[in-house]
């Protein structure tokens, strides 16, 4: 028996078709990962070197996971019982670590440093809100946030500032704009830094303009694949082609029902237009599930067969029946919340383990009252989408050793300088920034060159000690370990975070100290909500329906189904296919459950401390009565069949 035996007709199809573009419909929970990862190994069967594969995909999580399967696919099949040299191995990546991959191999091309430190969205926040003073505008009077995500969204359609200077419409906003990006452009400039954004728009910009640098990496990836196609952007796309030409052995999967990412550029036309890009592509269509129910199923076609702009399919599966979707109306948002964890607590009682539950919600202010729920009932839970790396005591932590290797970056020094506090104010931060030490006080200018010393310090540890090594060395030499030792019960947790930080840092010292320390980094910048998900947590998982994508629980609560929260609420819809996003994101959250949904609204809410009385989510009346069982309130116990 071969590894192609354990694939269905479709599956194989795919796996199999290795020449030329091949565009892979895959619906939710069909095994997407699986052929990729089987098609990676094939075509190693076939005399592919390993390391002329690439394949990408969108977060770390998923990255790791699907290396990890083609590490141990291989090794399984070539017999082998050591671990085999990353050189040698397929490259698997995030879109944003391949840029930071062949940005760095051409650090002096571009003329950056190779250290370049990569500005997180807080960072960049912070940025835009300096850039907006520097052009005469009032952060406070403009929002930095919307500033932001036109500039990003910009980017991600490979625009550059200058270029959006030249098309701009005339107008205060676009001329704010305009004028805040060049602000924006040159802080990063001076800092020696990129966004995330330029990860890809710079990459994007290199092989476009450098047919040798195009060539050398058309050469070492024979054979590309895409995940998650449908959440690609205009740049993202361009990479993938620019890679793959001439010969065009792109293998790109997705689902146009699973996307949920236009807000941040993900294009529909990618995956539509596929077919136009390239004529002689060849398409398959996965549609067995092999995640879920026959009623969740069911229930899943019904909702998304409404929808327009899609590729015709519909899922299948030959899982059981299963138990229909319950529905309760709370009185408000207390009461579901009570829904919630009682029904959550009768499940444990009953042998669910709280790691196969999630919660889900459409935005993040909803998550405060289930967490007080949750508390009040003593049952573990996790919420996804609190930031690890966003901590202001990592932050610092990282802050030592990013201004270190890249002493420029003028952001980190101020970070870090006053980490603990030092007695260094703005001003002289400021005339340091303007190169004029030599006009600071005897006593300043010793604080200054202490400081800068103690970077140097950590710069020859980085380079020499392993990544956890030199996390230490920080904590210990900068003074923060004693601070918070000193402080407050909140200083001790901070404390217990930064030693987290060295734990995961152990991960790297498998690597040579300065490619560890900068993979380190890398992850650290480019972190994702699903990255904060601790596995061996057994808790039950909260968190936004947006978060929840690609993974997949035993029961799955869709919590607020309330006309105008979900759907939720739009100020302006510019594109009849953008209406159709908050069906396609209910849809994900229906193909997250494997064995039972729970559908709740409440009939009163509060937002924004005002009480607002809510019709039922047309989505609820779109569900197929045959799937739908109702739960009377108080009834709780009677009516839920529960996970065996």
């Amino acid at each position: 028996m071969t590894h192609l035996d354990t694939l269905n007709q479709a599956q194989k199809e795919a796996v199999q078709t290795t020449e030329g573009p091949l565009l892979i419909l895959a619906g939710a929970g069909a095994g997407k990962t699986r052929v990729i990862v089987h098609r990676i190994l094939h075509l190693i069967e076939r005399g592919i070197a390993p390391e002329r594969i690439l394949a990408v995909t969108f977060t770390n999580k998923a990255a790791k996971e699907m290396r990890e399967r083609v590490t141990a696919l291989v090794r399984e099949t070539k017999n082998l019982n050591r671990p085999m040299p990353l050189e040698t191995m397929p490259f698997v990546s995030t879109f944003h670590s391949l840029g930071v991959h062949i940005l760095k191999e051409n650090s002096r091309l571009l003329n950056i440093p190779r250290h370049f430190g990569i500005f997180d969205r807080t960072d960049s926040l912070r940025a835009v809100k300096e850039a907006l003073v520097r052009a005469g505008y009032d952060p406070k009077e403009t929002e930095p946030r919307k500033v932001l995500g036109t500039i990003s969204r910009q980017k991600g359609e490979g625009t550059t500032a200058s270029l959006y200077r030249e098309a701009a419409e005339s107008g205060f906003y676009p001329d704010l704009v305009a004028s805040v990006w060049e602000h924006y452009e040159k802080i990063l400039a001076e800092e020696k830094v990129l966004d995330f954004d330029d990860l890809l728009l710079k990459t994007a910009r290199l092989l476009s303009e450098n047919e040798a640098v195009r060539s050398r990496y058309q050469d070492a990836w024979e054979y590309i694949h895409v995940d998650e196609y449908q959440d690609t952007n205009k740049v993202q796309s361009q990479i993938a082609e620019l890679l793959a030409a001439p010969k065009n052995n792109l293998c790109v999967v997705g689902d146009i029902d699973q996307t949920i990412y236009s807000w941040r550029g993900a294009r529909l036309a990618n995956v539509l237009h596929f077919e136009k890009t390239y004529p002689d592509a060849k398409i398959v269509i996965l549609e067995e599930n092999y995640r879920s129910s026959k009623h969740i199923i069911h229930a899943s076609n019904e909702i998304i067969k409404k929808n327009k702009y899609r590729k015709e399919k519909t899922l299948y599966t030959n899982n059981p029946e299963g138990e229909l979707l319950s529905l309760y109306v709370s009185f408000n948002e207390n009461d579901e919340a009570q829904f919630v964890t009682d029904t959550v607590e009768e499940m444990r009682q009953k042998g669910t383990e709280p790691r196969e539950i999630a919660v889900l919600y459409r935005a993040n202010f909803q998550s405060r009252v289930l967490e007080e729920a949750f508390l009040e009932k003593n049952i573990p839970y996790q919420v996804l989408g609190v930031r690890f790396f966003e901590r202001k005591e990592i932050k610092d932590t990282l802050a030592y050793l990013k201004a270190a290797l890249n002493p420029e970056s003028f952001g980190d020094v101020k970070r870090a300088v006053n980490a603990p506090p030092r007695g260094i104010g703005k001003t002289t931060l400021l005339r340091l920034a303007a190169g004029e030490k030599d006009k600071l006080p005897p006593a300043m200018k010793e604080k200054i060159s202490s400081f800068y010393r103690l970077l140097s310090d950590i710069h020859k540890t980085a380079l020499s000690q392993k990544p956890s090594e030199t996390l230490k060395f920080i904590i210990q030499s900068s003074g923060m370990e004693k601070m918070l030792k000193e402080g407050n019960e909140d200083d001790m947790e901070r404390l217990e975070n930064i030693k987290e930080l060295v734990t995961l840092a152990t991960k790297y010292d498998v690597l040579p100290p300065e490619e560890g320390i900068e993979k380190l980094l890398e992850d650290a910048a480019l972190a994702s909500d699903q990255d904060e998900l601790k596995e061996d947590k057994n808790a039950v998982r909260l968190m936004t329906v947006h978060a929840s994508k690609g993974l997949e629980f035993d029961a799955v609560f869709i919590t607020g189904l309330e006309d105008g929260l979900f759907p939720h609420e739009k100020d302006v819809v510019e594109k009849e296919e953008d209406a159709e996003e908050e069906r396609r994101l209910f849809y994900v959250a229906l193909t997250r459950a494997r064995k039972k949904v729970y559908l709740s609204y409440a009939g009163i809410r509060t937002i924004f401390g005002a009480q607002r009385v809510n019709a039922p989510s047309e989505f609820i009346l779109d569900l197929p009565e045959e799937s739908l069982e109702p739960i009377e309130p108080g009834g709780t116990s009677q009516k839920v069949i529960y996970l065996e």
